[in-house]
C-alpha cells in the first residue's frame, strides 16, 4: 500500500509536468537551487566540523530547530501548497486507517522541498564525519528531524483544516504572515548597522555574546521537539550518554505524539464532512446592483468582487499598508532617514499596477464565460482596470499625502504625486497589454494566496521584470523633471512633473487599454486553453 500511495504521488506529480512547460522549468530551477543549498551547507558542515566540532553542532542544533519549526507553522499560512492527495479522496475506497495513514506519510517524501530538507539533513550530519559514533547518531537524529517535519506538517494542517478553509480565517493569516516577513530584511540590517557602527572592542564584546546566545538557544532548544533530534550527536560526541538518551526519549516521545494527533485529526476529517458555512450565504446583487447594467458594468462589479472577497487580491492590498514601515525601517538603518519615505507611494503605485498583469490567469476556467458571451476587448480590459483606479487613486494620493508629512516635504508634494499617480497609470496600461499576452498558473479560487504552483516563479519575475521596463521607459519624462524637482526644490519643476506624470498615467491607459484589447479579442481561445491547462 505504501508503495501504491508513492508510485501515486509520483504519476501525478509527471502528468502535472506535462501538462505544463512553465511547471516543468519551474520544478527544474527549483531543484537545482535546492541542490546548490544543499552543497552549500554540507561543504560548511564538514569544513566547521573539522574546526570546531562544538560550534558547529551548536548552529546545527539552532538551525535544525528553525527548520523544524518552519515545516510546521509554514503549511497553516500555505493551506493546500500540496494537495495531490487529498486524504478525503480515498474515502470510498475504504483503506484501512493505518495504512492510509502510512501511505501519506511516505507520499509526503515526493516533493522538491521534503527531498532537499532530507538531503541536507544527511549531508549536515557529516559534520561529525571525524566521530564514528557521534555520525551514526547524527544520521539517525537527521532522519528523525525529517520525520518530525513532515508528521508536523500533516498533523498541524489536518488538525486546524476546519479553520484554515475559511476564508475570513486565511485572510486574516495573510495579514499575520506579512507583517514579520517585511520585518526581517530591515531587522538584519539594522543589527548589521549597529555591529558597524560600534568599533572594534564593541565587536569583539558583540562577538563574545552572540556566542553566549548561541550556546543558550542550543541548550534550550536541545530539550525541544524541534532542537532534540539534531543536538544528539553532540551529546554522543562528548560522551554524554545519559543526555543523548534524554534527547532520544524527547525525540521519540514528540514523533509518538504528532503521530496520534495527525491520525485522531484524519480519522475525524474522513468521516466529518468539511465545513461550507460560506457556501450558503446569499450573495444578493452585491456589486452588480451598483454598476451601470452594461457590458463594462458587469466586468467592473466581477473585478470589484474579487477585489473585496477574493484572499488572493486582498493579498495585494495587505501589503499597501505595510509598505511605509518597512520602507521608514530601511531608511533609519542607511542613514537615509524619513526621505527615503518618499519612496513609499510609487512602489505601491507600482504593486498595484502589477496586481493586474495576471488577471485573466485568476480567473481560472470562469473566463469561459467571457469567451462563451463574447465580451467586448474594451470591456473586458476597462472592466478590470476601472476597480483598481478606484482603489489605487485614493491609496496613493493618501500614501503621499502621509509620506510628505512625515518627511516634513511639503515642496515634494506636487512632483511626488505626478509620480505616483503616473507610475500607477503606466502600470495599470502595461498590465492591460500584458494579462492579455502572458498568463501563467497562480493560487486558484478558494486556495491560499501563498501557493505558488510549480512553474510559476520563473514566469512571474520574467513577466515582473518584463513589466518593470516598460513602465520605467513610459516614465522616463517625468522622472527626468520629477527627481530634480524633489532633490533640488523647485515650484516650477514640481508643478511640470505633476501635469508630466498625470499625462503619461492618461496616454498609458488609453493606449495600453485599446492594445490590451486588441490582444484580447485575437487570443481569446488561445486564453482559455491555456487556464483550462493551469486547472
Amino acid at each position: 500500500m505504501v508503495a501504491h500511495f508513492v508510485r501515486l504521488k509520483l504519476t501525478l506529480l509527471g502528468n502535472t509536468l506535462r501538462r505544463s512547460v512553465w511547471q516543468t522549468i519551474g520544478l527544474a530551477v527549483a531543484t537545482l537551487y535546492g541542490l546548490g543549498v544543499v552543497g552549500v551547507l554540507v561543504v560548511g558542515a564538514v569544513v566547521g566540523g573539522q574546526a570546531d566540532p562544538a560550534l558547529t553542532g551548536r548552529v546545527l542544533t539552532v538551525g535544525g530547530a528553525v527548520v523544524v519549526l518552519g515545516w510546521w507553522v509554514v503549511p497553516l499560512f500555505a493551506y493546500g501548497l500540496d494537495s495531490t492527495l487529498d486524504p478525503l479522496r480515498f474515502v470510498p475506497f475504504g483503506i484501512p486507517h493505518r495504512r492510509l495513514l502510512a501511505g501519506l506519510a511516505a507520499a509526503a517524501v515526493v516533493s522538491v522541498p521534503a527531498v532537499v530538507t532530507l538531503l541536507a539533513a544527511l549531508g549536515a550530519s557529516f559534520a561529525w564525519v571525524s566521530d564514528p559514533v557521534a555520525l551514526l547518531a547524527a544520521l539517525v537524529g537527521a532522519i528523525a528531524g525529517v520525520a518530525l517535519c513532515l508528521l508536523g506538517a500533516r498533523a498541524t494542517t489536518t488538525l486546524l483544516a476546519p479553520l484554515l478553509e475559511s476564508r475570513r480565517y486565511r485572510e486574516v493569516l495573510m495579514i499575520v504572515a506579512i507583517v514579520p516577513i517585511l520585518g526581517v530584511g530591515p531587522f538584519f540590517s539594522w543589527m548589521s548597522s549597529t555591529a558597524a557602527g560600534e568599533g572594534g572592542l564593541t565587536l569583539t564584546l558583540s562577538a563574545d555574546s552572540a556566542s553566549t546566545a548561541l550556546d543558550q538557544a542550543a541548550v534550550v532548544l536541545g530539550w525541544t521537539p524541534f532542537g532534540a533530534p539534531w543536538a544528539l550527536a553532540g551529546a554522543v560526541h562528548d560522551g554524554a550518554w545519559g543526555l543523548a538518551a534524554a534527547r532520544a526519549g524527547v525525540v521519540a516521545v514528540t514523533t509518538v505524539a504528532v503521530t496520534w494527533v495527525w491520525s485522531r485529526a484524519l480519522a475525524r476529517a474522513l468521516v466529518s464532512p468539511r465545513g461550507g458555512a460560506e457556501a450558503g450565504r446569499a450573495a444578493g446583487l452585491g456589486w452588480f446592483g451598483r454598476v451601470p447594467a452594461s457590458p463594462v458594468g458587469a466586468v467592473v462589479a466581477r473585478c470589484a468582487t474579487y477585489w473585496t472577497r477574493d484572499p488572493r487580491y486582498a493579498a495585494s492590498l495587505a501589503m499597501i499598508p505595510l509598505l511605509p514601515l518597512v520602507v521608514v525601517a530601511l531608511g533609519l538603518t542607511s542613514g537615509a532617514g524619513g526621505g527615503l519615505l518618499l519612496m513609499a507611494a510609487p512602489v505601491a503605485a507600482f504593486v498595484l499596477g502589477f496586481s493586474l498583469s495576471n488577471d485573466v490567469g485568476y480567473d481560472n476556467t470562469a473566463f469561459w464565460l467571457h469567451v462563451a458571451v463574447g465580451v467586448p476587448g474594451r470591456a473586458d480590459r476597462w472592466g478590470r482596470t476601472v476597480p483598481a483606479l478606484v482603489l489605487g487613486v485614493p491609496l496613493v494620493v493618501g500614501l503621499t499625502l502621509a509620506a510628505v508629512a512625515v518627511a516634513g516635504r511639503w515642496d515634494a508634494l506636487p512632483p511626488l504625486l505626478g509620480l505616483s499617480l503616473g507610475v500607477l497609470g503606466a502600470g495599470l496600461g502595461t498590465s492591460s497589454v500584458a494579462s492579455a499576452r502572458l498568463v501563467y498558473p497562480v493560487p486558484k479560487p478558494g486556495e491560499s494566496a501563498f501557493k505558488s504552483p510549480q512553474g510559476a516563479q520563473m514566469a512571474a519575475f520574467v513577466a515582473q521584470m518584463a513589466s518593470f521596463g516598460v513602465i520605467l521607459a513610459l516614465m522616463v519624462p517625468t522622472l527626468a523633471v520629477g527627481l530634480p524637482a524633489i532633490l533640488v526644490p523647485s515650484p516650477l519643476l514640481g508643478a511640470i512633473t505633476l501635469g508630466v506624470g498625470l499625462l503619461t498615467a492618461a496616454v498609458a491607459l488609453v493606449v495600453g487599454t485599446r492594445w490590451g484589447a486588441r490582444v484580447y479579442e485575437r487570443r481569446m481561445p488561445e486564453l482559455l486553453s491555456q487556464v483550462t491547462a493551469f486547472a
